[in-house]
Formats: C-alpha cells, sequence, structure tokens
C-alpha cells in the first residue's frame, strides 16, 4: 500500500503523519491521533456520531479520506472546552438534559454549533432540519432541540 505524508491541524495542535491512501480521517483521528470523540456508527456518512468541523465545515469524517484533509485546520468535541470548562452549547446540553448515552453527542454538538454560527433566531423546525443528519436513538431529540434553542436565545452568540 502507499503511504502519504499529510499534516493535521487538530484543536490548534499540528499533526504530521504517514497514512495509507485509504485511512478515513475518521481512523487517522482516532487510531493514529488519539483523538477518539468521534465515533464510528455507520460507517456510511449517515448516523453523524463521526461528524468534526474541517475547515470551519461540520462533515462526516467517515465520508473523507485523511489525506483529503491535509493542511487542514480539524476541530474536534475535545477542542470545545477550555481548561476542563464546558463551551456554552456542552453546557446547554447537560442543563436541558440533551443526552443520555453520549454517543452522538460529540457529532451533535459540532453540527448545532456550526449552524448556530449563521442562525439568526432559528425556529425549533429549523434546529430540527439543522442536525436531521445526526441521528440519536435515546432522546427523542426533543431536549437537544432545547439546549440548541436555549443557545441560539440566551447563548450571546456563543456556540460552540
Amino acid at each position: 500500500m502507499s503511504e502519504h505524508e499529510i499534516t493535521l491541524t487538530v484543536n490548534g495542535e499540528k499533526h504530521e503523519l504517514r497514512v495509507e491512501a485509504r485511512t478515513l480521517l475518521v481512523e487517522a483521528l482516532r487510531e493514529e491521533l488519539g483523538y477518539t470523540g468521534a465515533n464510528v456508527g455507520c460507517e456510511t456518512g449517515r448516523c453523524g456520531a463521526c461528524t468534526v468541523r474541517v475547515d470551519g465545515d461540520a462533515l462526516k469524517s467517515c465520508t473523507r479520506f485523511a489525506v483529503q484533509a491535509d493542511g487542514a485546520e480539524i476541530e474536534t468535541v475535545e477542542g470545545l472546552s477550555e481548561e476542563g470548562e464546558l463551551s456554552g452549547l456542552q453546557a446547554s446540553f447537560k442543563r436541558n438534559h440533551g443526552l443520555q448515552c453520549g454517543f452522538c453527542t460529540p457529532g451533535m454538538l459540532l453540527t448545532a454549533g456550526t449552524f448556530l454560527e449563521d442562525a439568526e433566531d432559528p425556529s425549533r423546525a429549523e434546529i430540527r432540519e439543522a442536525i436531521e443528519g445526526n441521528l440519536c436513538r435515546c432522546t427523542g431529540y426533543h431536549n437537544i432541540v432545547d439546549a440548541v434553542e436555549q443557545v441560539a436565545t440566551d447563548g450571546g452568540g456563543e456556540s460552540l
């Protein structure tokens, strides 16, 4: 197999690594770099558990090869809190019981946070539409929508 040298900046930290051309971004993050917040769920891009931000856009890291992210700025759920303090959206998920098992939560946080950066006073329907690519089998979404809505109305522009 052919290996490629790539550089990924993850949560502000630059990493140089060698990966095979077929290595998925989620695999490089989890197995090569130890960022295990992006979960491997369906491996087809349908569940959203592997969602990360690449150059500011939320995307499913199981649908992209690591070599495609060469030189990119990547943000994982591990990069959301600073010095152990929860971000505004993480705190809202906690306050509103927006998680149960937690498997979907990293992807949900990154998707919702990206949505909130551009949304102005979103409706509950708009929030639901924004997170529809992230499946949750535990919560029924109501509390997740409550958490996102609370940040949208009270968060003062702080999403992630």
